[in-house]
């Protein structure tokens, strides 16, 4: 296995998990938050991919625009929200971060060493020098939130999942 083989796995594996995460999820139970101030998982989902879209597409993955007006639904303003028609649905969302996340593979895929071993957009370098760096964050951010979303399982009542 290569290692640009490898940044692609762990971006497709990734997203199943989450997804698995999230299967039994109602649209309601999206916008739960496990304390006040904590997001709920429809925000969480939003901001993913938002986050994903920005430090890709500034890596110079190609990848397409996000629809007219998604990323103004998931900024710091907007994670406040519980109204669940400011947001879109888990499908959608999920739908989203798989299409982000495939592209990104695809992308990955393709890198050079040299590809991989470029800087990072300045506005990443302090946490990601590189492009490698840009594509290893994507699952480990994802895994983060994974984390948040299994406490909202846990308040749920919801088996415990990994």
């Amino acid at each position: 296995m290569t290692v640009n083989e490898l940044v692609a796995r762990s971006l497709t594996s990734s997203t199943g998990m989450l997804s698995s995460t999230l299967a039994d999820f109602s649209d309601a139970e999206m916008m739960v938050r496990p304390v006040p101030a904590a997001n709920h998982a429809t925000w969480q989902l939003g901001h993913l991919v938002v986050a994903a879209h920005g430090m890709l597409s500034g890596s110079g993955a190609p990848l397409p625009a996000l629809p007219a007006g998604f990323a103004e639904r998931y900024t710091k303003e907007t994670a406040g929200s519980n109204d669940p028609k400011k947001f879109d649905s888990k499908a959608e969302l999920l739908s989203s971060l798989t299409w982000v996340n495939e592209a990104a593979a695809k992308w990955a895929k393709t890198l050079t060493a040299a590809d991989l071993s470029k800087a990072a957009p300045e506005s990443l370098r302090s946490f990601c020098p590189t492009v490698a760096d840009v594509l290893n964050l994507q699952a480990v951010h994802m895994a983060m939130h994974m984390g948040q979303m299994q406490v909202i399982r846990r308040k749920l009542g919801k088996p415990v999942m990994f």
